[in-house]
């Protein structure tokens, strides 16, 4: 139903010349029957001058208080992606009525009136489909109900920051809250410019004066905001709003649709924050979906989003059902050989009163669970969290140290088919805060420390404790259960079906090391290939007993079937860890084989000294050692295998994503060292493993085809069983991480290096570190290699400063002993460093400590270092990396 046909206040008009971005000539006027004037943007005349045909329309709202000029953007991406070959796309960009430069009526319009209004828009303007529709914030809303009732022209739905459901039983976000109470609501979105102002200051970086000045541009006056001001009174706040009954139904609706999906979002947004993506992806399973970092509401002012819109209209609209998109990413899983489930071990020995899990750590003296007693604890666990709510797909976040308990859990959630969630205390509480709001997990199990931060921080879940509380502590930290009233729970040990092997089972995070912390998917079958590759290349069997100073492999005892010990140290910080800790673990445990992080070895080495007779007796049962999770010297690893002395030294390269890729021993290290090649031998793949290197260019980017040709400096692929399913909500990164792969699940790992004529992989840093020099890319864990061969240098970073293309090369020393002061090198030390290096060095700077992740305590921060280097050569503040 429109309104009748009545003279407008202000008619629509077309928008002025000179608002940056903006072509006037993409701006148009329509009216409607009963009198109604829009104002939108339009590329089709622009598309029929060129003769061009579009494959579609994507039909743009924008919401409150912006207007049309938020697509701005996607204009002239679209024809020049036409023009450049792809597929062609009409953009339409509407200013809702009473918005924007449409007209102004008077009226308040509500949420079943405004899709009602979009409907005759359309309709009146003759639009047909396919029509993909685009919508941002309340604008999202609109463009969904026109999908939902428009499902014969709909091809696609895409969504920035927007909702279409909030709990019955939550209040809206506080800013809303703010904007809607009493007389503020006139006052701050109509009388004054108030609302808009603070819409337009949630731009990350600030918008230029210039282009928030357009956004001003249909909102200078009173009259002129009172679109802004019933579009804040029609918030549906509460179940007895008049607009709730038509967001219940959009949402129901956007549940059912089977068209391709796409959600862009920025999490930096007071407004609609995580937990409604989280909704979203509930209803829009199939969606793909990208978080930008750092961006937040005005998304579309923050990041370069086009060409994300432009990849996904290309390679998901128009291609078939909404699910054919996703049905490559399980193909390898359905087609791999079946496996049994993480717990088949546990299960087979529950029974056994051997120990299972010894824990060195605990504050009243080392603790042994029994596999009969972890089994039990497991089955119990499960069921009482299946009994409390818990459900297949869940995602539940862990915030347990490394023991029995931690070990427990991990299996009970695997085994309902929960997602565990594992973000290490080694990101910090800012990158915890990211992890677990990108995350959105569900519930949320965790000691007092963790719960303390959760309150505190906010992070989403239901909470669980693991350890008893009072009363009144519990109130306080928002718990729900405890973990002992959830294993009381599930004392009848009633289970749900197996978790499929497809099936998601975890979320790991990266360390952060080279930008944000990325979650990681794996499914159940991975994680299972995890497990047999470890198995069947490291020869673990019921009897060989595992000691993990390692985060990511100290739960994997269970899996594989042998007792596993955390030795006495603080998990997440590797360095703790000493030698006659690992001798204690090694005695209590029997243990053969010995996982630890290359931080820890370099403690454990720093510290032998304190071992004694029977320390050195233990150690000398231990007959297989690894370290990884950054490359190893053969220096290091030779003094680890003298602590360990029978023992075959092994440093696997892998990562997150593919947690064994290659392996090498401590003699094949020694066989590499005779080699011209530059960088660190990593070995060759394993477990049906395989590797191939992208060639680089000139300007250092990784565009050869993928290959296996000796010599060649590129950025490493790896394909393997156990390789991650995808990155979570990061759809983008994913396409890059896939880009120009051959057919399979490949996985470019922005490290650099080169395979040698045996077949070995040797790495040479990462890609983002690539210097890009007059004579062409350079990695830099060669000359590193060379600098630190000087006596008075402990470690070396090797980082380009100036222009790319020109840049050169310059070296960032830890010097022996370490320097007081950073800056320039003494000269004898330059000099030295100088003349060891391959490459010619524009300078040579000294730190006291070089700037490292937490979790690995060895990746060097490059990226800091060069920006460090290049402002104290120009002169400016010393100061830290």
């Amino acid at each position: 139903m429109t309104s009748p046909t009545t003279a407008p206040l202000r008619p629509a008009t077309l928008a002025p010349a000179g608002l940056p971005g903006l072509d006037p000539r993409f701006s148009h006027r329509l009216t409607v029957p009963g009198g109604d004037q829009w104002h939108y943007l339009d590329t089709g005349p622009e598309l029929a001058a060129r003769g061009l045909e579009p494959r579609g329309t994507v039909l743009a709202v924008h919401g409150n208080p912006t207007w049309s000029y938020l697509w701005r953007a996607l204009l002239p991406a679209t024809l020049d992606a036409a023009a450049a070959g792809g597929p062609v796309w009409r953009v339409v960009a509407v200013d809702q009525l009473e918005m924007g430069l449409s007209a102004r009526t008077g009226r308040q319009r509500t949420l079943p009136e405004r899709v009602r209004d979009l409907d005759v828009f359309t309709t009146t303007l003759g639009l047909t489909g396919p029509v993909v529709a685009l919508g941002h914030d309340w604008g999202g809303v609109v463009a969904s109900g026109w999908a939902v009732d428009h499902p014969e022209q709909l091809a696609g739905l895409a969504l920035l920051n927007t909702a279409v459901a909030h709990p019955a039983d939550e209040p809206i976000p506080a800013p809303l809250r703010a904007a809607t109470a009493g007389p503020v609501l006139r006052l701050a979105t109509s009388t004054t410019r108030a609302f808009l102002e603070t819409t337009l200051a949630l731009a990350h970086p600030p918008l230029p004066r210039a282009v928030a000045d357009a956004y001003r541009t249909p909102y200078r006056h009173a009259d002129e905001r009172q679109g802004i001001e019933g579009f804040v009174a029609d918030i549906p706040a509460d179940p007895a709003h008049t607009s709730a009954p038509e967001l219940h139904r959009i949402a129901a609706g956007v549940a059912a649709l089977d068209v391709p999906a796409l959600l862009l979002w920025g999490p930096r947004d007071p407004v609609f924050q995580d937990r409604y993506l989280d909704d979203l992806l509930d209803r829009l399973p199939h969606a793909r979906v990208h978080r930008y970092e750092g961006a937040g509401h005005l998304l579309a002012e923050d990041v370069d989003w086009p060409p994300a819109l432009l990849a996904w209209l290309t390679e998901q609209v128009g291609t078939g059902p909404a699910g054919a998109a996703g049905a490559a990413d399980t193909a390898d899983v359905a087609d791999a050989p079946a496996r049994a489930p993480l717990w088949a071990a546990l299960d087979a020995r529950a029974d056994d009163p051997g120990p299972a899990v010894l824990d060195m750590t605990a504050a009243d003296g080392p603790r042994t669970v029994s596999w009969r007693l972890l089994a039990r604890q497991v089955r119990r666990i499960a069921a009482g969290l299946h009994a409390t709510g818990v459900r297949r797909g869940d995602r539940v976040s862990l915030l347990v140290q490394p023991g029995p308990t931690l070990t427990a859990l991990v299996y009970a959630c695997l085994r309902i088919g929960a997602v565990v969630v594992v973000a290490d205390a080694g990101l910090g509480p800012q990158g915890l805060t990211r992890a677990q709001r990108g995350a959105q997990p569900d519930w949320v199990v965790g000691q007092t420390k963790g719960l303390l931060a959760a309150r505190a921080l906010g992070w989403p879940g239901v909470r669980i404790a693991a350890d008893p509380l009072h009363p009144a502590t519990r109130r306080a930290l928002g718990v729900a259960h405890t973990l002992l009233d959830v294993a009381d729970a599930g004392r009848d040990e009633v289970l749900p079906p197996e978790p499929a092997p497809a099936d998601e089972a975890a979320i790991l995070f990266t360390s952060g090391s080279t930008g944000p912390a990325k979650g990681v998917v794996y499914t159940h079958a991975q994680l299972s290939a995890v497990r047999d590759v470890l198995r069947e290349h490291f020869a673990v069997g019921p009897d060989t007993g595992l000691v993990t100073g390692f985060a990511p492999f100290a739960l994997l005892g269970p899996a594989l079937g042998t007792r596993s010990v955390t030795p006495d140290m603080d998990i997440s910080a590797p360095r703790t860890l000493t030698a006659r800790a690992v001798a204690d673990a090694v005695r209590a445990s029997e243990a053969a084989i010995v996982f630890l992080s290359p931080a820890a070895v370099l403690n454990v080495v720093a510290t032998a000294d304190a071992l004694d007779d029977a320390d050195r007796t233990a150690l000398g049962g231990v007959r297989t050692f690894l370290s990884t999770g950054a490359p190893v010297s053969e220096e290091l690893l030779s003094s680890a295998a003298a602590v360990m002395p029978a023992a075959d030294a092994h440093t696997p390269y892998g990562m997150t994503e593919c947690l064994l890729v290659t392996d090498i021993t401590l003699d094949g290290i020694r066989d590499a060292a005779a080699a011209p090649d530059a960088g660190v031998c990593v070995g060759r793949p394993v477990g049906g493993g395989e590797v191939l290197i992208s060639a680089l260019d000139a300007d250092g980017a990784a565009t050869g085809a993928p290959g296996t040709a000796p010599g060649v400096l590129g950025e490493v692929l790896v394909r393997a069983p156990h390789l991650k399913q995808r990155y979570d909500r990061l759809w983008l990164t994913d396409r890059a991480a896939e880009r120009d792969t051959p057919p399979g699940r490949w996985h470019r790992t922005g490290d650099v290096g080169h395979l040698d004529a045996d077949g070995r992989l040797w790495i040479e840093g990462r890609l983002a570190h690539v210097l890009t020099t007059p004579d062409g890319p350079l990695a830099p864990v060669g000359p590193e290699q060379h600098v630190e061969r000087v006596a008075g240098v402990r470690r070396a970073a090797v980082v380009g400063v100036g222009p790319a293309g020109v840049q050169q090369a310059v070296a960032v020393v830890e010097s022996l002993p370490a320097a007081r002061r950073r800056g320039l090198a003494p000269d004898a030390l330059a000099a030295e460093v100088r003349a060891a290096s391959p490459v010619p060095l524009a300078a040579v700077l000294v730190v006291p400590a070089l700037p490292t992740d937490i979790r690995h305590n060895s990746k060097i921060d490059r990226a800091r270092l060069s920006t460090w280097a290049s402002r104290v050569l120009a002169g400016g503040r010393v100061g830290a990396p």
